[in-house]
């Protein structure tokens, strides 16, 4: 996987995980911290479907060794980035869980 996919797919782990962990602390009523989590993750959620599709997009190589080099990467950073919405998407049937 190149250096700016791992690099992006770790800075978008971080600010979901940071804004989660921020919104679970903060000093305000459990709906209104889990409808603004809820925001927040789905926003994450879309962010993480651009990637995906953004590295789909960039994934037309000449045809040599570099192409299935590259597309072993692009293969790799998609399936995280699908995990990765998985996760957002337990996290949010979660949090749905606890509001009801």
């Amino acid at each position: 996987m190149s250096r700016t996919t791992t690099t992006l797919i770790a800075f978008l782990t971080g600010c979901a995980t940071g804004a989660t962990l921020g919104l679970l602390y903060a000093p305000e009523k459990g709906a209104v911290t889990r409808d603004r989590l809820m925001y927040r993750l789905s926003k994450y959620r879309e962010q993480l479907r651009q990637l995906i599709d953004d590295i789909l997009d960039s994934a037309d190589l000449p045809d040599s060794f570099a192409k299935a080099e590259g597309q072993r990467v692009v293969n790799d950073a998609r399936e995280k980035a699908e995990r990765l919405l998985e996760d957002v998407d337990r996290l949010m049937a979660q949090i749905k869980q606890q509001g009801s």
